[in-house]
């Protein structure tokens, strides 16, 4: 480089930084000033060296990234600082993070550090290191949320940034901006990036698509401002009169929307009938904000016709992202429908600013929007248990959900995704409401555990000390933190189970001269095709592993013959890791329809599904049930195109399925016997009653019992102390 080109880069450094500081959403100290000038400073002395692809100095990316977070999220001097020295650490050998701390303080350093670490994850394609780097950079949020943002700033400018790079580097980067950062930022209440990530995003994954859309908007556009114009013309007359300060503006709808709708109403550009909203922002005080944002919203419709449908209220109960805003779809005019956002300035702020806007507004005495959102995430992260991919597909519905807003029966109002039930209003509570949840009851009835609510619903839950989560609330909750607090009470049920097994199999043994020690232990794992000790103990305690089983078992140890071939043949096949803790969930069988029952069925070549995937099953013509995994690429034709020939379809573990079954008894009535009865199958461990009727004619007694059980051991067990009850006589399986 010529020292004029030198000379003219260093100017056009310095004028970017000056930049940075003029539009600087808060209001800097000189205090301010001074850290981001000393930030700058040591940025420039880091990077001097270093070019981006294009080829231009790369300190102008950290001036970049530190100029979104001023302006467009509107954070302060230390997320300046802390944007403008992201890179540092990582890019030069000779800063360390001590250094930083000792020049800029503990806040800064820690949250350079926590951004050096997510750059530091690996950066393979495939989706499960992304999933695992996702939630790796979720925990740093520990550190500190606000490395996400100065992340979420990065990632913008990255992709602000991207025409000189490789089209495979590009693909990479945009999909997983919209698989992560998009999302993130929709959660942060950051949607004017949300928005722009998403449309770099689909210009990268779809450039065709993109270039389209982006053309027609752009073609239609006077045409577009024209309607705009005639719009407002209609509604300020009326709201001048009432004397309002206002400033109408019309925005046209993302590029990635726009696609969205498409691709979801499968109709084409020109049909898009919302592609552009009206924005009306009023001046107002924080006292008559409401009042004012209805006064206009009456004025709009007395003009245009409203969409019932498509009216939301976000004024009364905002998002939990903190937004604010009230939407009415109008009939506007040439019968085109037109989307009205009403909003005041302070509500707009939040709007295009999130949480900054927040913190300007509230002055720091209000309960801290941040800290219950840090805290809904922290939630997420703790659930360790799923695995990473898991995790983001559990975590993805959460940040995009749409909310419902339920009331607590004294009227405290809980945001919860669409689709929640009021098993996860109990554990949105608290984990203990969750965990003892008996029944619960919507607007004053009783309802099922599945039952979805709705917004405006009133839920109150009914608890009981002596209830436990069984297998069947996973079906109903949908929340990740009632799922994770499930999946974790079962698991310990299931030791406690095993715990009570390993001394029945202690006392079993013992009739069979054996001793349970380890060598035993091995041997049964193994002889009864197991995963684990655990494994074992379960199924002794649930009696799927019986004495006839036992007896087999201590039949193939003895004989001299027998147990030198064995251990020929079983020496091998020590089992690896035998103590170690889990019971397997063998998904060895699959289940159809509601009443879960076993047909026969072939797995279909298109995908392969293995067990354990979600599957669902299609009645063909020929060939009776195929198997399909849920995200084969045939799955959405056929869903749509055959739905009637669909039938659910889950994998199960066999030791843990249960089945009806139904028993009569008779015998003479005497006073008492209903009452013990049902005594005894509430005290037969693993019996679950469904339902029971009882008649009593001239003295004699007759009764129909349907019961749950994991297998016939159990059913054999209660049956036997059924018939012990005096005044039984006859107990039958049906």
């Amino acid at each position: 480089m010529t020292e004029v080109d030198i000379d003219k880069e260093n100017a056009a450094i310095a004028k970017a930084y000056k930049e940075l500081l003029k539009v600087s959403y808060q209001t800097l100290t000189v205090a301010d000033k001074k850290l981001i000038r000393q930030a700058f400073d040591v940025a420039v002395d880091a990077h001097k060296n270093q070019r981006r692809k294009s080829g231009e100095a790369y300190i102008f990316h950290p001036i970049a990234v530190a100029k979104i977070v001023a302006q467009e999220i509107g954070l302060d001097a230390t997320c300046i600082a802390a944007a403008l020295l992201h890179d540092v650490v990582e890019d030069n050998p000779d800063y360390t993070l001590a250094d930083i701390e000792e020049k800029f303080g503990k806040t800064v350093a820690r949250i350079v550090d926590g951004l050096t670490k997510i750059s530091s994850l690996s950066k393979e394609a495939d989706v499960s290191t992304q999933a695992e780097n996702f939630r790796k950079m979720l925990l740093t949020l520990n550190d500190d949320v606000r490395v996400i943002i100065i992340k979420i700033a990065d990632r913008l400018h990255n992709m602000q940034t991207m025409d000189s790079m490789r089209s495979d580097k590009q693909e990479k980067i945009a999909s997983e901006t919209l698989y992560i950062y998009a999302p993130l930022a929709h959660r942060i209440g950051l949607y004017n990036i949300k928005s722009d990530l998403e449309d770099l995003g689909l210009k990268y994954t779809e450039p065709e698509v993109y270039h389209e859309i982006h053309n027609k908007i752009k073609e239609s556009k006077e045409e577009q401002d024209a309607y705009i114009k005639a719009f407002t013309k209609v509604i300020e007359d009326s709201l001048d009169k009432e004397g309002l300060s206002y400033d109408i503006k019309g925005r046209p709808k993302s590029i990635y929307s726009i696609r969205r709708k498409m691709l979801k109403q499968g109709v084409s550009f020109d049909e898009v009938y919302d592609k552009f909203a009206v924005r009306i922002i009023y001046k107002s005080d924080f006292a008559n904000e409401k009042f004012l944002a209805w006064k206009i919203y009456s004025i709009v419709t007395d003009h245009f016709i409203p969409n019932p449908i498509r009216l939301r209220d976000w004024i009364s109960s905002p998002k939990s992202t903190g937004y604010e805003a009230l939407h009415i779809t109008v009939m506007g005019p040439k019968g085109r429908w037109v989307e009205v956002q009403i909003r005041s300035e302070r509500m707009n702020e939040i709007a295009e600013k999130g949480y900054a806007a927040h913190y300007k507004y509230k002055e720091g005495h209000a309960e801290d929007a941040l800290d219950t959102w840090i805290d809904k995430l922290q939630e997420a992260l703790e659930s360790n248990e799923t695995n990473a991919v898991d995790f983001v597909e559990q975590f993805k519905p959460n940040l995009y959900s749409k909310e419902i807003y339920v009331f607590s029966p004294k009227g405290d109002l809980k945001s919860l995704p669409k689709g929640a039930t009021p098993l996860d209003f109990a554990f949105s509570i608290h984990t203990e409401i969750g965990m003892k949840t008996r029944g619960a009851k919507v607007n004053g009835k009783l309802v099922p555990l599945s039952h979805e609510l709705q917004s405006g619903d009133q839920v109150e839950i009914l608890t009981s000390e002596n209830i436990r989560p069984n297998s069947n609330w996973l079906d109903y909750a949908t929340t990740a933190r009632a799922r994770s607090k499930i999946k974790s009470s079962l698991k310990d049920e299931k030791k406690e189970v095993a715990v009570e097994g390993k001394e029945i199999l202690r006392r079993k043994l013992k009739q069979l001269k054996i001793n349970l020690d380890e060598k035993s232990i091995n041997e049964m794992v193994v002889f009864f095709k197991l995963k684990t000790s655990l494994d074992l103990f379960y199924r002794v305690g649930i009696g799927s592993i019986d004495n006839p089983m036992l007896k087999d078992f201590a039949s193939s140890r003895s004989g001299v013959i027998m147990s030198y071939i064995k251990s020929k043949i079983r020496k091998p096949t020590v089992v690896q890791n035998i103590d170690k803790d889990e019971i397997t969930a063998k998904y060895d069988s699959l289940v159809f329809g509601k009443e879960e029952e076993k047909l026969d069925y072939k797995l279909s070549a298109c995908c392969n599904p293995i067990p354990g995937d979600d599957v669902f099953g299609f009645l063909t013509i020929n060939e009776g049930i195929k198997v399909h995994k849920k995200n084969c690429p045939n799955a959405l034709s056929l869903q749509s195109n055959y739905a009637y020939r669909i039938m659910q379809a889950k994998w199960i573990d066999s030791s843990q399925q249960e089945f009806a079954a139904q028993i009569t008894l008779s015998g003479i009535d005497n006073l008492g016997l209903v009452n013990n009865i049902t005594k005894v199958i509430s005290s037969n461990m693993h019996v679950n009653m469904k339902s029971i009727s009882f008649q009593s004619d001239d003295g004699v007694f007759s009764g129909k019992i349907n019961v749950v059980v994991k297998n016939n051991t159990m059913l054999k067990k209660l049956m036997e102390n059924l018939k012990k009850i005096n005044g039984i006589d006859k107990v039958i399986r049906v």
